[in-house]
């Protein structure tokens, strides 16, 4: 009996043994102290002894302590100022350099240098999730490496070739399949290269290390639309697109098109639909975003002045219930280029403005500003560290999140790999 019960697979809690006489405090006190430590803290005590190593390293506890953390922040309601951004080159010819900045000021608080070897040229972030981000290094969109990265661990791997890996990807998605405790990521291609084609999905799983085919479980048509991110909220992905329903043999006056929300259950890998709130005017361009855990939309319309951009922010206050849309304001763009790029952690929204200057000699030059933007109060900041409009951003946090795994990469700080 006793040789069946060594043979299980390693638990969090243990009986204590002979080598555990240099720490007379019980496991569950041990445990209980270690989940509240920072994250730097505990890849330091990994060295102290086995015994730690193997706490800190199992899977249960890294959800425990990711768990600690959120409800740490959710407590404080974020004035501890633990949340950050972090923002990347699209192109390795502006910098190999990630940086990460806190939410609420975008001050600088550290830099990543890109670990991985770019094949391709071409930087996407396919999303941020529990401090992993998903980067898709492309050329085409027929041509892509997907890397999921813990910076502040110091760990990437490279997800293998997707099933079919020709198809051209129109969308991709990165989220935590919270029942059994595992990341996903999510890759949308068209069957044909032709734009009203068909769509393929693939999901990847880490704990299986492989891509599957799922059904896309919809009769109609749809058109992605590229959107400023394909937001992770309360356990799903989400991607704008167009339903086009009738048109059969090329009639395309009688396609009937409705703009729409596609959402997927990343738990159940199930897809479903989520209609938009009713606005009057016409929408020019629509994007989704996270507001402070809640699905976000982004709708840009025509302004009353000539030339001028109303955008409106709508929240889902009761995901998936349409009634519970609530639209949490309106801001005026005077300026078409000017254009929002993300929300933080901290509910502040981050907007990108374009001036065009005439200088003394008579020539055009361009300003750039970012600007933090509360949509509750309208409160409007200028911030000092600018944000190059070719980054991208998405909302941050450490984490000890891809610790171990099959075929992960550690690295030096100077980006040198030293194990595999």
């Amino acid at each position: 009996m006793s040789q069946r019960k060594e043979a299980r697979p390693p638990m969090i809690l243990r009986r204590r043994t002979k080598q555990d006489d240099d720490f007379p405090l019980p496991d569950e006190i041990v445990l209980e102290i270690l989940t509240r430590l920072p994250m730097k803290s505990l890849l330091r005590f990994r060295c102290v002894c086995q015994t730690w190593y193997s706490f800190i390293t199992n899977p249960n506890f890294i959800s425990t302590h990711l768990l600690c953390y959120n409800n740490n922040n959710n407590n404080n309601n974020n004035h501890d100022g633990h949340g950050y951004v972090i923002h990347m080159p699209r192109s390795p010819s502006l910098s190999q350099i990630c940086t990460v900045a806190s939410d609420r000021t975008f001050e600088t608080i550290s830099e990543f240098r890109i670990p991985f070897t770019l094949q391709y040229g071409y930087l996407q972030l396919g999303g941020s999730c529990n401090g992993i981000l998903c980067v898709a290094d492309y050329w085409t969109f027929a041509t892509m490496d997907v890397y999921l990265w813990n910076p502040n661990i110091r760990k990437f791997k490279r997800l293998p070739d997707a099933c079919l890996p020709q198809l051209p990807t129109v969308a991709l998605g990165f989220g935590h399949d919270s029942q059994n405790n595992d990341y996903k990521v999510v890759r949308i291609s068209w069957i044909d290269p032709k734009p009203m084609s068909p769509s393929e999905v693939q999901v990847y799983s880490l704990s299986s290390d492989s891509w599957k085919r799922v059904e896309l479980g919809i009769s109609w048509m749809p058109k992605f639309n590229f959107t400023l991110t394909f937001p992770f909220v309360s356990g799903h992905l989400h991607w704008m697109i167009t339903k086009i329903e009738g048109g059969e043999g090329g009639q395309k006056t009688k396609r009937r098109c409705t703009d729409m929300i596609l959402s997927l259950d990343v738990n159940s890998e199930k897809f479903k639909e989520l209609d938009l709130p009713d606005e009057e005017g016409k929408c020019i361009k629509e994007g989704l975003a996270s507001f402070k855990g809640k699905l976000a939309l982004i709708k840009y319309g025509i302004g009353a002045q000539p030339y001028s951009t109303l955008c409106s922010i709508w929240v889902m206050t009761e995901y998936g219930v349409l009634d519970s849309w609530n639209k949490l304001c309106v801001l005026p763009i005077e300026n078409p280029s000017n254009f929002i790029r993300t929300f933080t952690n901290y509910g502040l929204l981050l907007v990108q403005k374009l001036s065009w200057l005439v200088s003394t000699n008579s020539e055009l030059g361009r300003n750039h500003k970012s600007v933090l933007i509360d949509p509750e109060t309208l409160h409007e900041k200028e911030i000092s560290n600018q944000v190059d409009f070719r980054l991208d951003l998405a909302a941050y946090m450490e984490s000890l999140a891809l610790l171990d795994g099959a075929n992960v990469v550690s690295y030096l700080e100077d980006g040198a790999v030293y194990n595999k």
